[in-house]
């Protein structure tokens, strides 16, 4: 049985829902380099790598770095 986003990355559905928005891919425009980030109102509030071999392992990533983000600013997610 296939899992929600939301069970499947629950911080990164939060961040999205109350928070801020994702970037992913590459914008050649961009001085940015990294492959997908966290943006709130302030800028940019996590970054990954600027490469990853699957798309599942750049949301794995965010997950973890929103995670860790959110535990720093004390974030309640309730």
């Amino acid at each position: 049985m296939a899992s929600s986003f939301e069970s499947l990355y629950p911080n990164i559905a939060y961040f999205v829902d109350a928070i801020g928005w994702i970037e992913f891919g590459h914008n050649n425009d961009s001085p940015l380099t990294s492959f997908i980030r966290a943006i709130d109102m302030g800028g940019i509030v996590w970054e990954g790598k600027d490469e990853y071999d699957t798309l599942d392992k750049a949301f794995q990533d965010l997950e973890k770095g929103l995670g860790k983000w959110m535990r720093e600013q004390g974030v309640d997610q309730q």
